[in-house]
């Protein structure tokens, strides 16, 4: 029987507006199902997921963006990000996507949550994925003109 990590973390204790409707802070453990919790980070598994063997590697402590994490949580989150990447290659798939999303234009819903975490996605040549977004691809992807490079270079180097 597959048994998973009990999951009882104190990262999300300062509680806000945001933590406290915050499925990552407030765990359902029946609905997820962690398999590794680490010092500032846990690995679940993504539910609803795109393809068998869709994990999330999550903060504990409650932030949106990458540039919120102090230099710990940043240093082991991409440790358990490459850990389990090499484990989905090694046994599970020949390639795997990861994935950070920051849209806060987007209201929090069962596909979006507000709470920092990365996907690791398994992939395979003609998968699922790969079929439905093939039709769309070449219509997605356009030529970086040299008007449109100047304006985003200059722009980011205001920063």
């Amino acid at each position: 029987m597959l048994r998973f990590s009990s999951f009882h973390h104190r990262g999300c204790e300062e509680k806000n507006e945001y933590s406290m409707n915050c499925p990552f802070c407030e765990i359902n453990e029946r609905r997820t199902k962690i398999i590794q919790t680490n010092k500032v980070t846990y690995v679940a598994f993504s539910n609803p997921r795109l393809a068998p063997g869709h994990l999330l590697v999550i903060p504990k402590r409650h932030v949106e963006k990458l540039s919120e994490l102090t230099p710990e949580e940043l240093d082991e989150l991409w440790e358990t990000v490459i850990d389990f990447q090499e484990r989905i290659l090694a046994e599970l798939s020949s390639g795997c996507d990861l994935r950070q999303n920051y849209h806060p234009f987007q209201k929090q819903s069962r596909l979006k949550v507000d709470h920092l975490h990365i996907h690791l996605i398994p992939r395979e040549n003609n998968d699922e994925i790969y079929q439905i977004t093939k039709a769309n691809e070449k219509n997605l992807f356009k030529d970086l003109d040299e008007t449109e490079a100047k304006k985003i270079l200059a722009a980011l180097k205001k920063l």
